[in-house]
């Protein structure tokens, strides 16, 4: 383990590239450093900084090398290093309130981008056009989306909202993939189709997270609850401790929990 201050601004997202020898951290405005060890130090050599409001989501896609931003001004960028230098292109997001997270896809031919306008951006190029076009899901979300995680099969995707509520919805876009096979979650799955919905998690749901397998879906609200739907016991809920899992679980007690679950014995 090593420590290393970025300064003394608070840092409001960072996200690593491939073989986390380079990092991009938001220090709590509307710009992006990126940092690269150099011995036991961590040099700064780039800054992005088209983005006018601050920065709420980064994410370093691991094999085209990209990085998408997000922030409050209601725009999303994707960025491409070309020549040493990192060029944004701007995204159609068609958003009207301050955009909050941002994840690449799986596959990276598209990302997911959560919002305070009640719905979820889902972007993708469009080679004809040679820009970046989006698609909404609006279905059922009645607050801001708080978080996102995405399924293996790079079609399905979680959402958490400050709705109290938690769904997986699909993301399948014609023009771009494959349709897609059958899954524990449900077998149809055209754009936007809710394929669970869990109501009242006792409140906003900071972070969802598939299981490697995709089979489940862990979930954190404010009520510092956890809570794991399986698909394959019929999206049953259960309520930790009592589902076959490895969970790191960080919050405001300041300890970090890992919870080791086989069936419904804690090991």
């Amino acid at each position: 383990m090593s420590l290393y201050s970025f300064g003394l601004e608070p840092l409001s997202c960072h996200t690593w590239n491939k073989d986390r020898t380079q990092i991009a951290v938001s220090p709590n405005n509307n710009a992006v450093n990126i940092y690269e060890k150099n011995g036991k130090d961590w040099v700064k050599i780039h800054e992005l900084t088209e983005h006018s409001g601050r920065i709420t989501g980064i994410d370093w896609a691991p094999q085209s090398n990209r990085i998408v931003t997000c922030a409050s001004d209601r725009n999303a960028y994707v960025w491409t290093l070309k020549d040493g230098v990192w060029k944004p292109t701007l995204v159609l997001v068609r958003i009207n309130r301050a955009a909050t997270c941002v994840k690449w896809s799986p596959l990276e031919n598209k990302f997911a981008l959560g919002s305070g306008a009640r719905l979820i951006s889902i972007c993708y190029f469009e080679q004809e056009n040679d820009w970046w076009l989006s698609k909404h899901i609006k279905k059922s979300i009645c607050s801001t989306v708080l978080s996102l995680d995405w399924h293996p099969n790079n079609i399905l995707l979680a959402a958490g909202s400050a709705d109290l509520h938690c769904r997986i919805f699909s993301t399948y876009i014609k023009e771009i993939e494959e349709k897609p096979g059958p899954t524990a979650w449900g077998a149809k799955m055209p754009f936007g189709e809710m394929m669970l919905e869990h109501k009242d998690c006792g409140g906003w749901v900071h972070s969802v997270s598939f299981s490697p397998s995709g089979d489940q879906l862990a979930w954190v609200a404010h009520n510092s609850s956890i809570s794991v739907a399986d698909a394959t016991q019929g999206k049953e809920e259960f309520f930790l401790p009592t589902v076959a899992k490895v969970l790191l679980i960080g919050g405001h007690m300041i300890v970090v929990v890992s919870l080791y679950y086989l069936q419904s014995k804690v090991c």
